[in-house]
C-alpha cells in the first residue's frame, strides 16, 4: 500500500484545506480523498482556515516528512498572497511540490435580480453604461481586500474606467448576504455558491470572469466580451511539501488525478462548475509560476490595497 512507502508508514495522510468547511475547495478535497484512498490509504481532510489561506499553507510548507501532509492550494495561497501586503511565512515556489491541478473556474458577476430589473440592467455592457451615467451610485462588494472577487472588481473598474465604491466583507458568504439584502449592488461571486441562487432566480448572472464560458452556465458570456482584456480565474490544486521525493510525488499525482476523473463524482464536480483538468507536476509548477507573475502585475497595476 502506497501509504506505507510514502512520507510515513505510521501516519495517515492529512489533506489540509486552508479555508472553512463547506466551500468548493473543501468539497473537492473530500471527493479526492475518497477517490484516492484505495491507492494512498487512509486520508483525513483537515480544515485550517486563517489569514486568507496562509495559515493552512504555512502548516504544510513547514511540515516535516513524518507529518505526511498535502495541501489544497489555490490562486490566493500561491499567486496572490505572496505579492499582497506582508508576504506569508512560506515561499510559494520553493516550499511546495505541485501535484495536480483540480480546477480552473470563474467567478461570476452577479446582481440581485430585482435590483437589476429596477435599474434596467440585463448585461455587463448595460451595467457599465449605468455606472458611467451614475458614477459612484452602485457599490461593489467582495469577500475581503485582496480576494479574487476584490481583484476582479478592481480590474473591471480599471479597464472600464468606472467610479464604483468597493465594500469588503469578511468572506464570500457575508458579501453574498449583503448583496441579497441590498447593502451592495454588484459582486464577483464564487461560482459554486452563486449557482443555487442563480437557478432559483434570486441572482442575475451578467458574466463569468474567465475568457471562455463555463460548463455550468453556458448561456452566460465572459466579461471580456464587454470589457476587452478581462480574464481572471479561480484555480486550485493539490500540493505536497517540497521535501516529498519525486517518485512519491508521481504516485500521489497519479492517485489524485484518478480520483479527479472518477465517474462516481462527476455530478458533484459539475455542481461546482468543475470540468476535470489534466495538469500535473512540472506542468503545474510552470503554471503556478506564470500565475504568480500575472497576479503580481495585476496587484501592482491596479494598486490593490490591503487596509
Amino acid at each position: 500500500m502506497l501509504a506505507a512507502s510514502a512520507q510515513n508508514a505510521s501516519q495517515p495522510l492529512t489533506f489540509v484545506v486552508p479555508y472553512p468547511a463547506g466551500g468548493p475547495l473543501d468539497t473537492s478535497a473530500h471527493l479526492l480523498a475518497q477517490g484516492a484512498e484505495k491507492q494512498l490509504g487512509a486520508i483525513t481532510v483537515a480544515n485550517k482556515p486563517g489569514a486568507g489561506g496562509a495559515t493552512g499553507a504555512t502548516l504544510v510548507a513547514q511540515a516535516k516528512p513524518q507529518e505526511n501532509m498535502v495541501l489544497m492550494g489555490a490562486v490566493a495561497t500561491h499567486a496572490v498572497l505572496p505579492y499582497l501586503g506582508t508576504p506569508p511565512q512560506y515561499d510559494a515556489q520553493k516550499d511546495f511540490k505541485p501535484l495536480i491541478l483540480v480546477a480552473r473556474v470563474p467567478n461570476v458577476l452577479v446582481m440581485k435580480k430585482s435590483r437589476a430589473e429596477q435599474l434596467g440592467i440585463k448585461t455587463t455592457s448595460e451595467m457599465v453604461a449605468y455606472i458611467k451615467g451614475h458614477p459612484g451610485t452602485l457599490k461593489m462588494g467582495s469577500g475581503g481586500n485582496g480576494s479574487i472577487g476584490h481583484i476582479s472588481g478592481e480590474m473591471l473598474k480599471s479597464l472600464a474606467n468606472l467610479q464604483m465604491p468597493s465594500v469588503p466583507y469578511a468572506g464570500a458568504a457575508p458579501a453574498q448576504k449583503a448583496l441579497l439584502s441590498g447593502e451592495i449592488d454588484v459582486v464577483f461571486d464564487n461560482l459554486a455558491s452563486a449557482l443555487p441562487l442563480i437557478k432559483s432566480g434570486e441572482l442575475l448572472p451578467l458574466a463569468v470572469t474567465t475568457s471562455d464560458r463555463n460548463v455550468a452556465l453556458p448561456q452566460v458570456p465572459p466579461v471580456n466580451e464587454s470589457v476587452p482584456g478581462f480574464d481572471v480565474s479561480t484555480w486550485f490544486g493539490v500540493f505536497a511539501p517540497a521535501s516529498l521525493p519525486d517518485q512519491e510525488a508521481q504516485k500521489y499525482a497519479f492517485a489524485f488525478q484518478g480520483a479527479l476523473t472518477d465517474p462516481r463524482f462527476k455530478a458533484e464536480y459539475l455542481k461546482m462548475g468543475i470540468a476535470p483538468e489534466d495538469m500535473r507536476l512540472k506542468e503545474l509548477s510552470h503554471f503556478v509560476s506564470q500565475e504568480g507573475r500575472k497576479f503580481q502585475f495585476l496587484i501592482n497595476t491596479i494598486k490593490i490595497k490591503t487596509n
